[in-house]
């Protein structure tokens, strides 16, 4: 499977009901069973009861088979233990924290005529009955005689299925093998052919009685307990929430890692959106695309990257720092593969022969090419089935310049001073003072070409005045506001703190307060010895402390944007713009390194403030897709008693947190997986960096106080979109945007006039504004895997929420779709051939899954649907290609 269509997104390591629930390994979307990282529509598995399965004997090492209050993750959601079957004749083991420790025999220390020990009895009352002769559980394999089995330095952590090794102990400790590694298959002590049976449960087959060995007895495969579920025709609950926020104990909730390593995250998005680039690319252009004029490319290297950085260790932020820079490392040398392939395709399909240039800082204002060169092309291209508007900002030397879009008319364009802070941040990686503004637009799917030549001479001395006419702002302004068709946005003139957000359209203005914080992180105290860490977010009190209370400002105002630089202390600073036909407030928020001079770890934060009645309610979505409701100090299915008012109250954002009353709804999205909370009424906040001095005592063994670049400390540059809307409104505002702020256009600058062809498409027409093309990528020799996406929820939008059909027969011009097949949703199994078995719930039975083939022409898309087709395909020649009618 495929995984880079959904490794933008934070897919969350694990996660478990609070005090005394059920503990549960976040797999993927709670639709979409199987899908490691996605989320979906649609509602879990419920789990059956646990009336009847009793715990183990107090020798066995195993961790107990019922829930119970901090348990680990080895526990699956119908009360058994997860055994993932090996080779024919290896020794058995379950998928539980701790090693089994040395000891007797189990089979030798039963009563005559009991079942066997360490294996789970079956309750009488229960409704349900095994198979005769059937033992629920794997019969638990115990190791050779000596002390534990293994050194304490190589044990596992207690009570949460992670090992040690691999990032969280020493690098002389050796890997121990978990059963929640992906790929890893545990050994049973026998392994019994396997029998499908046609819409049945997966069962193995037990052999004949001759055929068996005395020891283990027989073992009922969970498959074959869960068809005995299914026979009983019972009625399930629904399970709609999920399992956030997760908590070990008192005091020990795994909040932290939702923004650890921010940087990382931050990379970790970018890359999975490059690779949908890449993917999308390679397909358009062909198979000669791999061997190009620019060299071999190749997107398997980035692909793999992006998949080991889903890791539960790895995005997550959970690693050693050595082991961060190697799961960066790898992003980069996927990166370098793929550009090569990027660069190889916009020749074929644009004809060009100039080399291309990418310019991987443009975060600091760094690019050779713009700020050497007098005469350049700027490539944008779209990897979303929509037409997109994104703005371009390049550093160069000059003051003035010429650009033309594909039709050769002229695009508006200014230069502006680079800021202090991002002069500062690049040091000596560049010089230009100033950076190039224009807006360039693409099709869907494809790319468009600008060119830029330079009007006035200029060198490194030259540094841009401010345009004619615009007013400088440090303080006593009466009325210091941005402003543009859609929003008018007032500051304070005497903090410059951000004051009044007004939708001017729909006529509504909300006092919204904002500004940076931070978290004093905890050491331990008399409460708890628990330590604020990687894994872990504690603060050492629940009102954070104002990193400034006024910001030093600048005002900007040109045709093309209008800003508000806000200067905190010399570590925090905020750009706050508005472009021309924005309908969004963009934050560009710089923070790091964060000062810790004084012994006491920091957790900053962004916070919003409005007078919104909001009843202890906000909304973050599930890996970018559904979004749930969360409400403050509560659990939708036990009692909660609350032990950390801050921690106990964050959740994971992937893409969007929003508040709302009745009439208004203020959304922000994020540009990388944070975590977020609404603590007083009217309030959000994000989690945008943290350093810290302790370790949580999870197993990593080493503080969070990431060096960066310099050695003095981790700085990190990121975004946050603000849009206010009416409650109605707001879906069809905050998806799309959100859309492309996980798969934003990508820059690519040639020197001279570029290519050919000013302006290519891949779709003949753009795809429905509430259908997404989630993948796209070759599969062989005229063979290509898509999945479309319907990107609302059931009645989230008047409009958004309805189905939508799509004729894929037409939909590209590189290529002319023959045939199609649907498949699962990991594109490796025709979906006719999955079998599924249908559960009873409150709501009725239901339905099953689309068996038959499916119409090209019309393929139906429900709302949160997502659908998998691997089609045929037929090349245009390049005359007639992408760029054709």
């Amino acid at each position: 499977m495929s995984p880079e269509w959904i490794s933008g997104f934070c897919a969350p390591r694990e996660a478990g009901a609070g005090r005394g629930g059920l503990v549960h390994e976040r797999r993927g979307r709670r639709s979409l069973p199987g899908l490691p990282g996605a989320a979906g529509p649609g509602p879990a598995l419920p789990a059956p009861p646990l009336r009847g399965l009793r715990r183990p004997p107090r020798g066995l090492a195993d961790r107990p088979l019922r829930a119970r209050p901090g348990a680990g993750c080895g526990l699956r959601a119908d009360g058994l233990r997860r055994a993932v079957p090996g080779p024919r004749g290896s020794p058995g083991q379950v998928g539980s924290a701790a090693a089994p420790r040395a000891g007797a025999d189990l089979e030798g220390q039963r009563q005559p005529g009991a079942p066997p020990r360490g294996h789970l009895h079956w309750d009488p009352a229960q409704r349900v009955q095994p198979p005769r002769g059937a033992v629920l559980g794997p019969a638990l394999h115990r190791p050779p005689r000596g002390g534990r089995g293994r050194p304490r330095a190589q044990r596992g952590r207690r009570g949460h299925g992670l090992p040690a090794g691999s990032g969280h102990a020493g690098p002389a400790v050796p890997h121990q093998p978990h059963p929640h590694d992906h790929g890893l298959r545990l050994p049973l002590r026998e392994r019994p052919p396997v029998v499908q049976e046609p819409g049945q449960a997966h069962c193995p087959r037990q052999r004949p009685a001759s055929q068996r060995q005395p020891r283990p007895r027989p073992v009922l495969h969970p498959s074959c307990y869960l068809r005995e579920l299914h026979r009983a025709n019972l009625t399930w609950p629904l399970k709609t929430d999920d399992f956030f926020p997760y908590s070990d104990g008192p005091h020990q909730f795994w909040t932290g890692y939702f923004s650890s390593r921010p940087a990382f995250k931050g990379y970790e998005r970018l890359s999975s959106g490059f690779l949908q680039i890449c993917s999308q690319l390679e397909t358009l252009a062909g198979p000669s695309v791999r061997d190009g004029p620019y060299g071999p490319g190749d997107s398997s290297v980035l692909r793999e990257a992006v998949a080991v950085a889903q890791h539960h260790d790895a995005v997550a932020g959970t690693e050693r720092q050595h082991v961060a820079d190697d799961y960066a490392r790898q992003l980069a040398k996927g990166w370098d593969s793929c550009q090569v392939l990027v660069a190889n395709a916009l020749s074929l399909l644009g004809g060009t022969k100039e080399p291309l240039v990418f310019c991987n800082a443009l975060n600091i204002s760094v690019c050779p090419l713009s700020e050497a060169t007098a005469h350049f092309t700027v490539i944008l291209y779209n990897p979303l089935a929509w037409d997109v508007t994104w703005p371009v900002r390049l550093p160069v030397r000059a003051t003035s310049y010429a650009v033309t879009d594909p039709q050769g008319r002229p695009v508006a364009s200014q230069v502006v001073p680079v800021s202090g802070v991002t002069r500062r941040l690049r040091g000596g990686a560049g010089g230009a003072p100033g950076e190039l503004l224009f807006q360039a637009w693409a099709p869907p799917l494809g790319f468009s070409t600008f060119e830029v030549k330079q009007l006035s001479p200029g060198n490194a001395g030259d540094t841009p005045r401010w345009p004619l006419g615009t007013p400088r702002w440090p303080s006593g302004d009466p009325e210091p506001q941005i402003e543009n068709e859609h929003l008018r946005v007032r500051f304070d003139p005497i903090t410059g703190h951000l004051l009044e957000i007004q939708n001017l359209a729909k006529g509504i203005s909300l006092p919204v307060f904002q500004s940076f914080y931070w978290y004093n992180a905890s050491s331990g105290d008399r409460l708890s010895p628990q330590a604020s860490g990687a894994y872990i977010f504690r603060p050492d009190a629940p009102t954070p402390i104002p990193v400034a209370k006024r910001a030093a400002t600048h005002l900007l105002k040109t045709a093309l944007v209008q800003e508000l630089r806000q200067n905190f202390p010399e570590w925090c600073s905020q750009v706050l713009r508005l472009r021309p036909g924005q309908p969004y407030l963009e934050l560009e928020w710089t923070v790091g390194p964060i000062p810790v001079g004084d012994g006491t770890g920091k957790e900053v934060i962004s916070r919003f403030e409005t007078p919104l009645r909001t009843a202890g309610r906000f909304y973050t979505d599930s890996n970018g897709r559904q979004v749930l409701e969360r409400r403050r100090d509560y659990r939708p299915t036990w009692n909660l008693t609350q032990s950390e008012p801050v921690a106990g109250n964050y959740y994971p954002v992937n893409t969007r947190i929003f508040i709302k009353d009745r009439k208004v709804q203020l959304t922000v999205l994020t540009d990388r997986c944070q975590g977020g909370s609404s603590l007083q009424d009217g309030s959000l906040e994000l989690m945008v960096h943290r350093r810290l001095l302790h370790d949580d005592k999870r197993g990593l063994e080493e503080a969070l106080d990431e060096p960066g670049a310099d050695g003095r400390g981790l700085v990190v540059r990121g975004r946050h979109l603000v849009l206010l809307d009416t409650v109605e409104a707001s879906p069809e505002q905050h998806r799309p945007r959100a859309q492309e702020m996980v798969t934003p256009p990508t820059v690519v600058l040639a020197p001279g006039t570029g290519p050919h062809l000013r302006q290519v498409s891949g779709l003949r027409r753009a795809l429905p504004p509430n259908v997404h093309l989630l993948s796209l990528e070759p599969r062989g020799a005229g063979a290509v895997l898509l999945r479309l996406e319907h990107l609302y929820q059931v009645g989230e939008s008047q409009s958004g929420s309805r189905a939508a059909t799509v004729d894929l027969t037409t939909l590209f011009s590189a290529f002319t779709v023959t045939s199609v097949q649907e498949m699962a949703l990991g594109g490796d199994i025709p979906l006719p051939a999955v079998s599924r078995l249908l559960w009873n719930t409150p709501t009725g039975t239901p339905r099953g899954r689309r068996g038959a083939r499916p119409d090209p022409r019309r393929v139906r898309l429900q709302p949160m649907e997502i659908r998998t087709f691997l089609a045929s395909v037929r090349y245009r020649g390049l005359g007639e290609g992408p760029g054709g009618p």
